[in-house]
């Protein structure tokens, strides 16, 4: 019986070690691939050729039409059933408005999944933008909810 306790214990501390060490990797992954309102902006500013899209579900649209100024807005749906309407051999940079950045990082895990390498996500989203005091503009095309 003490046998059987301890090949358990040992192997659910075998287990918890294997998910804080992948939870690790993702996370390096995650910050590998993130960028900051300032870093865009300063890109932005210097008229880089990088490419942004609005990738915010169609509610959070609804709630805030606001949109970063030369951003193309593209529903993470149709992002996440074709990743090919973000080109590979452009620096890319995708935002939402989700707490947590959700949207953003499914879009992200999506690409580097399919071995995007130029793709970022805007840390903070559309909010961390907005509360740098950063530009936005109204976007007024028609979408779907």
């Amino acid at each position: 019986m003490v046998l059987i306790l301890t090949a358990i214990c040992v192997s659910v501390t075998i287990l918890l070690i294997v998910i804080r060490i992948k939870r690790t990797t993702d996370q390096r992954e995650i910050e590998q691939h993130s960028l900051t309102p300032e870093a865009l902006h300063t890109m932005l500013a210097a008229n880089r050729d990088v490419l942004l899209f609005d990738v915010r579900q169609p509610l959070d649209l609804l709630a805030n039409s606001e949109i970063i100024p030369g951003a193309k807005r593209i529903p993470p749906r149709e992002v996440l059933e074709n990743p090919s309407l973000i080109p590979k051999e452009k620096d890319s940079i995708v935002y939402c408005t989700c707490p947590t950045d959700k949207t953003s990082r499914a879009i992200l895990h999506r690409a580097l999944d399919l071995h995007f390498a130029r793709i970022k996500f805007l840390k903070g989203g559309l909010a961390a933008w907005k509360a740098k005091g950063y530009p936005v503009e109204p976007y007024n095309q028609p979408f779907h909810l």
